[in-house]
């Protein structure tokens, strides 16, 4: 339910801060693949006060951190590398002093205290190279695209991870699994279609706002400048000098 929380509030968040306009269409199409991943996911729904508050921090930092990468990688002109390679260092001195704190308040365990053996050491290497691959594609992702369409493509990789779990591991899978993937899978379909119809419109119209003149004002002192001041009986006209022209000259 968290998750797919995540693109109604990016969805407002953009409205609200950025002026970003959604049309009918890409809403409808949002909608749809909402309901397709609730119905293939969610199966039991139990609430508490810490679980709630928990989630709804993680809904709102996850929307504005995808939010902000987004806005900074287009408003700087910088690479996904470039921006994944300035917050890297922030991101890991939070984790390193924050993290250990945060796993012994919820799970009454001590991080440090753990057996490390060389396979877990090897293993939380390669957790460690596999979270920096998922940074790497998330920012590029997000830069290239947009919050909204990056959340789309994670329930697409939702609905696969359902699939490959029965297929491989033999999980166990309902009609209402494959119902709601259907209709997630139409979702997705028409999202793509309707952000590709929109952005070719976008396109057709960019050349024609370009190829329309730009109006020019008209300068009734030029003529004048040039000595060629006529007056309305025809005669020659002393020229008439601009106070405002003679400054920027």
């Amino acid at each position: 339910m968290t998750k797919l929380a995540i693109i109604p509030c990016t969805v407002f968040l953009e409205t609200i801060f950025f002026r970003k306009q959604f049309s009918r269409t890409i809403q409808f199409s949002l909608i749809i693949l909402l309901m397709g991943v609730g119905i293939a996911t969610v199966t039991d729904l139990q609430l508490n006060a810490l679980g709630s508050f928990l989630s709804l921090l993680a809904v709102l930092t996850t929307c504005v951190a995808q939010i902000m990468t987004n806005t900074i990688q287009k408003k700087f002109k910088v690479s996904s590398t470039q921006l994944l390679y300035q917050s890297c260092p922030y991101q890991a001195m939070t984790l390193f002093i924050i993290g250990p704190f945060l796993d012994g308040l919820l799970t009454n365990q001590n991080v440090f205290a753990f057996n490390y053996t060389p396979q877990v050491l090897f293993f939380i290497v390669l957790s460690c190279l596999i979270s920096v691959s998922v940074n790497f594609s998330t920012f590029l992702v997000i830069g290239k695209t947009s919050p909204v369409t990056y959340q789309v493509l994670g329930h697409l990789k939702t609905c696969l991870v359902l699939t490959f779990g029965y297929v491989l591991l033999r999980d166990p899978f309902s009609w209402r699994n494959i119902l709601g993937i259907l209709v997630a899978v139409v979702g997705m379909v028409l999202y793509s279609y309707y952000c590709n119809r929109e952005s070719q419109q976008k396109a057709s119209e960019a050349p024609v706002q370009l190829s329309q003149p730009k109006e020019v004002e008209s300068d009734p002192l030029l003529s004048v400048e040039n000595g060629n001041g006529i007056h309305g009986d025809g005669g020659p006209k002393s020229p008439v000098w601009s106070s405002n022209k003679d400054l920027h000259a």
